[in-house]
């Protein structure tokens, strides 16, 4: 047996199926990596947890910003309203 360099122990590369290879349209068996498969669809959910997350902030933003510009204009009315009768209870004083 004629030894060209490479070790038959167990750090060899696994045979390839050429006509596999050379003919990928015919391979109709997909051979998925679940290691990489699981990493994408975890990296997927996160994507859409910081999305939805993101949109909640958004809301809750809105809603306080929302209350607080009502709560201003009820405080510039009640003002307004104040000022007014003011005005009209000296007028008719007088």
């Amino acid at each position: 047996m004629a030894d060209n360099g490479i070790s038959s122990g167990a750090s060899t590369f696994p045979e390839v199926d050429i006509s596999k290879e050379l003919n990928a349209d015919q391979n109709k068996k997909l051979q998925v990596d679940s290691v990489s498969s699981d990493i994408a669809a975890t990296k997927d959910i996160k994507d859409a947890n910081r999305a939805a997350e993101k949109k909640r902030d958004m809301e809750k933003k809105d809603a306080l910003q929302t209350l607080k510009r009502t709560i201003l204009i009820s405080a510039v009315i009640v003002a307004v309203a104040g000022a007014a009768f003011a005005i009209t209870k000296k007028l008719k004083e007088k």
